[in-house]
């Protein structure tokens, strides 16, 4: 009866153990390369969860914001001259089915000093504004320290500072007094930053009837702010300029703060894209790395890959043997890079105050790439030290 003789297969815990030989026996060299590897991974893990959690953390400032708040800014006309909006312009707005709260502020010629002993061209880059009452509500804005503008302090010379402004007078408290033009003023708040309207963060805001009896305010207003229903922004945007201004609509600038907000979540988007790019490239050269190492084990190992061969060994076992170990060399690097990637996320998300958003998908988007760059830098090697002759192999010093 004639034998059949077939190769004996290994098994894949042995294909794994015997992969494994040749990097516990090259550790520096492995760790070497698998740190080209990890670095791309943590790249592409880290500016993926670092950009979620932003537009994370950006999505969540809108909804609380709100993005149903519309400004409508004087402009100029068609001959160039500046347009003054209606005195009843808030009234007008309210008449809109939709609109929940109208208000309004504006532009008044007062210098701002911190004091009298400051000569009065030195403003500190603060203005002035008339607001009216209940301006903080309709911006979502909150009072860091004292009280916003009361029905009776909006008629004295009292003023509620924007953040920006009272860090650029030096003032820290409230109960303190700065000059408006000759008049001495008391400041009785300071904001928190206004995130939807940054500009008032630079302003200095007293009441549209003090305005009126101590700065010359003829109670036009310069900016009307509107907030309707989410679902009618936009057919109250198309009416709003009309609405304050007939006839002279085109010179009424109608804009929407939370655009400025998504616009940032936009260019996140665009910058993320570009990080992925240059993770891609260190993940690429972390490849090359493997591949190098790879081709290297081979031409150090022929004597082994010749006793094998002698000992029975297929060039099938040699190729799994060597591409095993490249998928191993490579995950390691891609196991490292993921946690040093998700641990850099909520690190960074931790340290900024945001909510940490790591996506699944990143992680396994990662160590599927390690996986191929894997599969794809040791195929020429494995290709290679198969293709040994066992004598040339064992001879080879």
């Amino acid at each position: 009866m004639k034998n059949d003789l077939r190769p004996a297969r290994l098994s894949p815990r042995d294909v794994l153990r015997v992969g494994a030989v040749g990097l516990r026996a090259r550790r520096a060299r492995v760790v070497l390369s698998a740190l080209g590897i990890a670095i791309g991974i943590a790249t592409m893990v880290a500016v993926v969860g670092l950009s979620e959690s932003s537009r994370a953390d950006l999505m969540a400032r809108l909804d609380r914001l709100g993005t149903n708040l519309l400004t409508a800014e004087a402009g100029k006309d068609a001959m160039g001259q500046e347009i003054k909006l209606p005195r009843n312009a808030v009234a007008m707005v309210e008449r809109i089915g939709p609109v929940q709260h109208a208000t309004a502020s504006a532009d008044i010629d007062a210098r701002i000093r911190r004091s009298d002993v400051v000569p009065e061209e030195r403003t500190a880059g603060v203005t002035a504004q008339a607001v009216r009452a209940d301006l903080l509500s309709a911006l979502g804005g909150e009072v860091d320290r004292g009280t916003w503008l009361t029905p009776a302090g909006e008629r004295l010379p009292t003023t509620v500072l924007g953040a920006v402004a009272a860090q650029r007078l030096g003032v820290t408290r409230t109960g303190e007094t700065i000059m408006m033009n000759d008049t001495r003023v008391a400041v009785v708040g300071i904001l928190q930053p206004l995130e939807l309207v940054p500009n008032l963060d630079r302003v200095a805001m007293v009441g549209f009837p003090a305005a009126e009896r101590y700065f010359g305010f003829d109670g036009h207003p310069t900016t009307v702010f509107e907030r309707s229903t989410d679902a009618s922004v936009a057919d109250v945007r198309a009416i709003l300029a009309r609405t304050i201004s007939p006839g002279d609509e085109m010179g009424i600038k109608v804009s929407r703060p939370s655009d400025a907000l998504a616009a940032k979540a936009a260019t996140d988007e665009g910058l993320t894209t570009l990080m992925l790019g240059l993770g891609a490239v260190a993940l690429l050269v972390g490849g090359v790395g493997v591949a190098n190492t790879m081709v290297i084990s081979v031409l150090e190992r022929r004597q082994e890959i010749g006793l094998r061969r002698s000992l029975g060994a297929t060039r099938g076992a040699i190729r799994l043997q060597f591409l095993t170990e490249s998928l191993l060399l490579s995950a390691l690097g891609g196991a490292t890079g993921a946690l040093l990637g998700a641990a850099t996320t909520y690190g960074f998300a931790s340290f900024q105050g945001w909510t940490a958003v790591v996506p699944p998908w990143s992680l396994a988007g990662g160590l599927a790439a390690t996986l191929l760059i894997g599969v794809v830098a040791g195929l020429y090697p494995a290709i290679r030290a198969s293709r040994l002759h066992p004598t040339v192999a064992l001879n080879a010093t």
